[in-house]
């Protein structure tokens, strides 16, 4: 067995062999074991490249034999046992690949024995380390996105081409480049020591939080919402969270995603056209899945001085708590971003203060807090900025500043439903313009 987690529904089911059905229990073990099996093989022979390429030949073994044999009833360690002969079976075959794994595994010999962290010291599963080794700081933050979704996620280089929305091709030299990085500058397949920690653990969030971000507000493209990236982004925070429990940021993390994606189905209207929160249907906000975060972000936020994500998520909670907009508690928002600030300032956050400020003090104080933002460099193409000063000016009724800052806006967004809501914000404007 591959690990203590077994959750699919296939164990005892050693009589399936129809074609179909046994090409959809294997998609369901491998996407359920995947990262697990992917880290045993590379915790054992050290080589990312080697590990993928015996995972694929393991899962084409079960195509051939389920079918006849029947799905095994602990098909996960079915997938392990065939992948690491397979994996033998290469290094035999090859010379060169034999003598580099040679040279990793006595490398790894000689070289200190990283304490393991006391909060995983138990844990039979191998994912963290993988985790750690795909968002190893060597490598750039879109090879680490891209990585952690292909090898902790179990995307196929397809799948993850389309998340990036970039040709299959590119994206398969994207993972190629950054396997070989991995490889050529020996990053150590282990979890970093409690010293370590702090340092590399937000890097391993940061990866989970841009694939969430990705799917929660699509930087280009027909739709504004990719709910397959979003959820997928949420599985990778709960295992995350299992596996360090006792990491604060963790249970912050998780907490924030889900206060945020549980307003999926009111984000957007039949059109696909996004809906301002003060015009959603909160009765039809998944409660549940907001319980669930307000507890996580409670935890958070308990023990010793809060971090970025239980801040966001206490941020998210107040949010989901309020009985509307005007009931929202502004004042604890703005207390949250002034905090958020001190702990991992960014103009992105500036400007979501900024927002907040606008709602517990009028438009016009929100307003002089965008408008000192308008040269940060990083925010020249950011869309929201536009987006936020035209939705202020329009409250105090400048409504061809207004016009103008929503033209900007328009050229900037990135998907289409984005661009519809802004232009008919802009016809509103522009309407009003001519009344004055």
């Amino acid at each position: 067995m591959v690990g203590g987690e077994q959750r699919h529904h296939l164990a005892g089911r050693g009589l399936e062999t129809d074609p179909a059905a046994v090409r959809a229990s294997v998609a369901a073990v491998f996407r359920e074991e995947h990262g697990r099996l992917l880290a045993t093989l590379v915790r054992r022979f050290g080589d990312l490249h080697l590990a993928e390429e015996a995972a694929a030949e393991a899962v084409e073994a079960a195509l051939t034999h389920w079918p006849v044999s029947g799905v095994p009833t602990r098909p996960g360690g079915w997938l392990l046992t065939t992948a690491r002969r397979r994996a033998v079976d290469r290094i035999r075959r090859d010379r060169t690949l034999a003598l580099r794994i040679a040279v990793l595994q006595a490398e790894a010999d000689r070289a200190d024995p990283a304490p393991a962290a006391d909060v995983d010291r138990d844990l039979p599963d191998d994912r963290l380390a993988l985790f750690f080794t795909c968002a190893h700081p060597a490598l750039t933050e879109e090879d680490r996105v891209a990585l952690t979704l292909r090898c902790l996620g179990g995307l196929t280089t397809a799948e993850v081409a389309r998340a990036f929305l970039v040709p299959e091709a590119t994206m398969a030299q994207r993972i190629v480049r950054a396997k070989r990085k991995i490889r050529d500058a020996r990053i150590p397949f282990r979890v970093p020591g409690v010293d370590e920690l702090p340092q590399r653990l937000p890097g391993v969030l940061q990866a989970v939080y841009s694939i969430f971000t990705e799917g929660y507000a699509a930087s280009s493209g027909p739709n504004l919402q990719r709910l397959d990236l979003a959820e997928e982004a949420i599985r990778l925070a709960r295992i995350l969270h299992r596996l360090l429990p006792a990491q604060r940021e963790t249970a912050g993390l998780l907490g924030l995603l889900l206060l945020v994606h549980a307003r999926r189905h009111t984000r957007t209207g039949p059109d696909g056209v996004p809906v301002l929160l003060d015009e959603q249907d909160r009765r039809r906000w998944d409660r549940p899945m907001i319980g669930e975060g307000c507890a996580l972000a409670r935890t958070a936020l308990t023990g010793g001085p809060p971090g970025p994500y239980g801040l966001q998520a206490a941020i998210a909670a107040l949010h989901d708590e309020a009985p509307d907009v005007a009931g929202t508690d502004w004042p604890q928002i703005v207390a949250l971003y002034d905090v958020l600030l001190r702990v991992a300032p960014s103009p992105v956050v500036a400007l979501n203060r900024a927002v907040a400020v606008a709602m517990r003090d009028g438009p016009a104080a929100g307003l002089a807090l965008l408008d000192e933002l308008a040269t940060e460099p990083r925010l020249q193409a950011y869309h929201p900025l536009p987006a936020a000063r035209a939705d202020l000016l329009h409250r105090l009724g400048r409504h061809a500043d207004a016009a103008d800052a929503y033209r900007q806006a328009v050229d900037l967004a990135g998907t289409d439903p984005e661009r519809d809501q802004l232009r008919r914000r802009l016809a509103e404007a522009e309407a009003a313009a001519r009344v004055d």
